[in-house]
């Protein structure tokens, strides 16, 4: 089994989106095999064809510059490639994220450019599984959560990569714990 531990940074705005969509910028995941072992990593950028400019906001937020994402590839190649990194043909991977919006968000980008969705059905969302495991009020932020286990939070806070490494250091840390059976 493959353990596909991603995050995405979509374009975004202070307000509403113009044509009122945002679009996946940047895919980063960790994939992490049977034995809680880091096999390798996936980190690209996504060049979004509906608003192809990035708002000042989002080059603020993401660290993400207009040049990155002119330079990229748009989502089907680059999902194309993920899909494939992923081993989606073989069918032995789940999808990990922190909280339902990445997911959320894939779909939306697969439907907005006529893809295939029903990959996206092996899913977990490790947000509400921490907060039952540590026996907490709330779901706290990835940041937050990566502090509390003790882990200094390495990389840049929303890009896609650094924050699929730091969630990767929770997974990982409670490998056998988590309800994924």
């Amino acid at each position: 089994m493959n353990y596909i531990i991603f995050d995405l940074e979509a374009s975004c705005w202070l307000g509403r989106p113009p044509h009122g969509i945002n679009e996946i910028i940047e895919i980063g995941a960790v994939k992490v095999n049977d034995y809680g072992e880091i096999d390798s990593v996936f980190s690209k950028f996504i060049k979004p064809t509906v608003n192809p400019v990035l708002s000042d906001f989002c080059r603020k937020l993401t660290s993400i510059s207009q040049g990155d994402i002119d330079r990229a590839r748009t989502f089907p190649h680059v999902i194309s490639a993920f899909m494939e990194w992923v081993g989606v043909e073989e069918e032995r991977y789940t999808l990990i994220s922190w909280g339902k919006y990445d997911r959320e968000q894939l779909g939306q980008d697969c439907r907005l450019h006529k893809l295939d969705t029903d990959w996206l059905d092996h899913h977990f969302n490790l947000k509400p599984a921490y907060r039952y495991l540590k026996d907490l009020k709330e779901e706290p932020g990835l940041k937050k959560a990566v502090k509390m286990e003790g882990f200094e939070f390495t990389g840049i806070h929303h890009r896609a990569i650094s924050d699929a490494e730091n969630l990767a250091k929770i997974f990982v840390k409670y490998f056998k714990e988590w309800p994924l059976g």
